[in-house]
């Protein structure tokens, strides 16, 4: 027994080091002074000082950072509204056309929603005359398309969990469809909904392959600018970028892991303080609950 418990502690050490000891290793090398990356010359800061003098970098980063925003803030709007026809809708005509153009996105290669949604672009503007080329909004579009089928299996999977008759129970009380949702829906969703918008958010900065295909020489993003960068050899100011990248999902997720918990202890609370409340007024009616029989 102690021997199995040693091996399954040294497969999960040998396991995170592969995922997390690479991370590590950029962080402490983005403070060598040494421009050879893998040559350690001594302790310095002077690459994050040169990374805020590149206005190039800070740019794409700006650019990315809106993109990133907007299509969080969008996908997550859209998505909801799918998940709940889904969920809330059982029948309705062209739902298994609907479902399979939410999911596709999910399966489908990159690079061939890259290609589509360059074709579609084009197509657009050679008919309408917008987008004009490819900027701000091409990109915006493009990530919203892939983004929103996460976002949408997300907040299902959380509808689905969720118990309908507190919704009946309030429209039975004379709340309308639209505040039931507000004051009962949402809630109750938000963490989901949360999840959906950092997962967005993220696909959105981490994106090269479609964004290379829906990008104009005036809108570049952060990953294809290091992209770029790296193809010609990696460079302390990458490393650098890349630990300010790091640390940043790092306080994210920290910081969603403490909202997430604190959410789900008031939960807890709540369903104990109603359950108490329940036994107070089995009580007061006369009812006392029951120990069990004795033999």
């Amino acid at each position: 027994m102690r021997n199995r418990v040693i091996a399954l502690y040294t497969a999960l050490g040998l396991g995170y080091a592969f995922l997390y000891l690479p991370i590590v290793l950029l962080v402490i090398y983005s403070f060598n002074a040494s421009r050879l990356v893998t040559v350690w010359g001594g302790f310095s800061t002077k690459w994050y000082g040169e990374l805020a003098g590149d206005e190039k970098i800070l740019n794409a980063a700006w650019l990315s950072l809106k993109v990133a925003v907007m299509n969080a803030t969008l996908s997550t709007f859209l998505g909801t509204l799918a998940a709940v026809v889904l969920v809330r809708f059982r029948r309705f005509p062209g739902r298994t056309l609907f479902t399979g153009m939410i999911t596709a996105p999910l399966v489908m290669p990159e690079i061939i929603t890259g290609l589509a949604m360059l074709l579609l672009f084009v197509s657009m503007e050679l008919t309408f005359g917008w987008p004009e080329g490819r900027s701000i909004t091409t990109i915006v579009i493009a990530h919203v398309t892939f983004s929103l089928s996460f976002v949408t299996v997300i907040v299902q999977s959380r509808l689905a969990q969720m118990d309908i008759s507190l919704e009946e129970a309030a429209m039975d009380l004379g709340a309308r469809p639209a505040k039931v949702f507000l004051v009962i829906t949402l809630p109750i969703i938000a963490p989901a909904l949360l999840a959906g918008w950092l997962l967005s958010f993220t696909l959105s900065v981490d994106d090269v392959v479609i964004s290379s295909f829906v990008t104009g020489p005036a809108s570049t993003t952060l990953p294809i600018v290091i992209f770029s960068k790296v193809r010609l050899g990696v460079s302390p100011e990458v490393n650098a970028l890349a630990s300010i990248v790091v640390a940043i999902v790092s306080v994210g997720i920290v910081i969603f892991g403490i909202v997430t918990q604190r959410q789900e202890r008031e939960r807890q609370r709540s369903a104990t303080a109603a359950a108490e409340d329940h036994a107070v007024e089995d009580h007061a009616a006369g009812h006392p609950r029951r120990g069990p029989a004795r033999m």
